[in-house]
Parts: C-alpha cells; sequence; structure tokens
C-alpha cells in the first residue's frame, strides 16, 4: 500500500473538521477548503499532494451557540489532542507550517491578533510559518480592504515558500 502522504512538503494546521469534512472524510472540502486553494492558487489534486493537514481538535466540534460557524472547540478538548501536533510535526519535519485561522495561530505562536502576524513570516524549529485567517464565510475579519490585503501578501508568501521546498 502506498504512503498517501509522501511527497506532502507542508503541514495545514486548522482549528477543526467541519460537516462536509466529517461527511467527506477529507480535510478542507467545503466552501472554505474551495476559498482556501483559490488563495494558494492550487488545484484540489495539487493542494493535497503539497499539504499535511490537520487540526486543533481531530472531531467537527458542533454549531457555534450563535448558529453563525462552527463552536470553538473547548480549552480541554484543545488539549486532549494537542499531542497529534506534536508527534506530526517531528514525524513529518516539514519545511513548511500554514496555521489556517485565529486558534491554530494562537496554539502554535501565542499571537491573539490576526492583524500583527498575517502577511508575517516566522520560523518553527527550522520550518517557515506562515499564518493565514481563516476562510470561512463565518468570519467577518476579511471584510475589511486592508486585511484582504494582508491576507494576499500572507498567501503570496505561502506560494513563495511552496516554491522553495
Amino acid at each position: 500500500m502506498l504512503n498517501e502522504h509522501v511527497g506532502q512538503r507542508a503541514y495545514m494546521y486548522g482549528q477543526a473538521p467541519g460537516v462536509v469534512e466529517g461527511q467527506e472524510r477529507r480535510p478542507w472540502r467545503g466552501r472554505a477548503g474551495k476559498t482556501l486553494r483559490r488563495w494558494l492558487d492550487l488545484e484540489e489534486d495539487e493542494f493535497y499532494e503539497t499539504f499535511y493537514c490537520a487540526s486543533v481538535t481531530r472531531c467537527y466540534p458542533g454549531r457555534a451557540p450563535s448558529g453563525r460557524g462552527d463552536r470553538t472547540p473547548t480549552p480541554r478538548e484543545q488539549e486532549l489532542c494537542s499531542f497529534w501536533m506534536d508527534w506530526e510535526l517531528k514525524l513529518l519535519r516539514p519545511g513548511l507550517i500554514v496555521p489556517v485561522g485565529g486558534l491554530a495561530i494562537r496554539r502554535l505562536l501565542g499571537i491573539s491578533g490576526l492583524a500583527e502576524c498575517i502577511g508575517r513570516r516566522y520560523e518553527l524549529e527550522g520550518a517557515a510559518l506562515v499564518p493565514l485567517p481563516h476562510p470561512s464565510g463565518a468570519s467577518s475579519w476579511l471584510n475589511s480592504r486592508a486585511n484582504r490585503e494582508l491576507t494576499a501578501r500572507a498567501a503570496a508568501l505561502v506560494r513563495e515558500e511552496l516554491a522553495r521546498l
């Protein structure tokens, strides 16, 4: 049996699987995934060949109480799944890490404000790290022109890093 992860040079780290991802058993399958692939200018097959996709928690957390978007996993749920990322990064040793969304960024960088880190490049244990905002329609962060420009800069940085790998 061939390893489906052979050749994946980058690690994408999101919040949690969504409904569509749970149904299809593949990450980034819904509308947010299509937006993310458009930002990165990657066709679907190329995206999955490039990125090992993981998340802060590994189960769909359910809808947010407000009904807008998915519920943010609790700190305890996050902690229960934290060992997965540690193991994956040690085993995969990716050249590029892309945390997507505020929760994933906080878990990897300890930074809470998207505007202060989107569009910038960091280093984490020898890997380039480029944060992206979450491409969900539930996020209002992308409504600002300045934030869309930061996102375009961040997506360009991801493409540049992928070209180097």
